[in-house]
Order: C-alpha cells, then structure tokens, then sequence
C-alpha cells in the first residue's frame, strides 16, 4: 500500500472550489480580443468524489468595433447571427461574477491562463470577484509535469492523455468539460443561452493532472494581470 497521503485528503483542496474557465473571443485587427463566449465548471471536492456545484455557458454580442470575422468563425463555429441577439459581455461576466460568488477559497483554472486574465481584467468593474481571483494556469502545469512532450497545447494533451476532443472542441463549454472527471457528480441545469450541453464525458485524468500540484503550489499560482 502507498504510504503517502491521498492528495484528495489534504483539507486545503476539499475547501476549495476549483471553477475551470475558457473564452472564445473575435481577432480585432489594432485592438484587444473581445469575448463572444465564456464557459465556466465549478468543481469541489467531497467525500473523495469531484462534484460540479455549478456550471455557465453563454454567448455574449461583441462590440461594434470588433466584430466576428470569418477567421473566427471557422475557429469556432460561432456565426454573427449567433451572437446578434445576445448580451454584451458586460452583462454576462456581471452575471457570471454574480453566479460563482462564494466565501469559500476559489481558484480559476485555465489553459494559456493569460487568455482569461486578460479577459477578465478588461472587464473588471463587471466582474471585480473573477478578475481577483488566482489563476493556474495548466499550460505550466503541464510543463512540469510532461516535460517530454513537444508542445503543451491543449490538444496535444489531450492525445497524449488518452481523452477524447470533445465535438465542438473550439467552443468554451466543451473546453471546460474537457478537463472535469468522467466520474464528477451532475451540475444543477446550466445557466446558459442556449449553448448545448451535451457531448462524452472527459477522462478522469484530465483533471487529476491539472489539480496534481494546485495545493502543493498554491503561493505560486498566476493571478489576472491588477489582482491582489
């Protein structure tokens, strides 16, 4: 028998809400990226099972100043008469920010976290709880972890870790999923726009490689770009 710990024992981790976090945002030529969609899974810990205690998915209309182009349409699938109908991203990230409020210690997880940072940094009067919050970044994560490899983008992790991509693979809420265990217990319905839910379960060692080492360096976690 294994001497050392369970990792899910550690009581730091079983009181923390781990939320995975991804965006898709249009390509503006001379100015910042605006988010057209954002998903995002909380994760806990009880019991030794991972439970999602919440989950959001939503398009979000860009603005006038940058649009959604055909280069990010055939990124992610998103056509402009998706998003014409819907909110800016001021009022989903104010809703998204409202959702996920918890006294509880919480930790963004993300791929290329300085994607999300960026993100939610831009949009920080809207979601002040979000744009505070400690990012871990899985890209460094894996770094360390698969050193081997010869590149840490996120579908090279999947192939190398046996895990499907999911359909719709580019859109932030398969994203997420990408990295919630098979055996996570059912969230409450999403809050969503109507994004779909549906698609195969991730394998359960996508999200053990990134919650490997998130109690262990927790100190060290990146944090979006002005929080404290």
């Amino acid at each position: 028998m294994d001497p050392r710990p369970r990792l899910t024992n550690d009581p730091d981790l079983a009181a923390t809400t781990f939320a995975v976090i991804d965006f898709e945002a249009t390509t503006p030529v001379g100015a910042r990226p605006e988010p057209i969609d954002v998903a995002a899974i909380q994760l806990r810990l009880n019991g030794g099972t991972w439970v999602q205690a919440g989950r959001f998915s939503q398009l979000m209309r860009p603005p006038q100043h940058a649009p959604l182009t055909p280069f990010d349409t055939a990124q992610t699938g998103i056509t402009p008469q998706m998003v014409a109908a819907a909110e800016p991203a001021a009022v989903v990230l104010a809703a998204l920010d409202a959702a996920f409020a918890s006294d509880q210690p919480c930790l963004l997880v993300a791929h290329h976290a300085s994607t999300e940072a960026g993100m939610l940094h831009d949009y920080r009067d809207h979601c002040p709880n979000l744009a505070h919050t400690d990012l871990l970044d899985t890209v460094k994560l894996a770094r360390v972890l698969y050193p081997q490899l010869p590149s840490h983008k996120l579908d090279t992790l999947l192939a190398h870790l046996g895990i499907p991509q999911p359909p719709g693979r580019h859109r932030a809420l398969p994203t997420s999923r990408s990295a919630v265990p098979s055996d996570a217990t059912a969230a409450p319905t999403p809050r969503n726009s109507g994004a779909s839910t549906s698609g195969p379960p991730s394998c359960t060692r996508g999200w053990h490689w990134t919650t490997r080492r998130a109690c262990r360096s927790w100190t060290g976690a990146p944090s979006a770009p002005g929080s404290s």
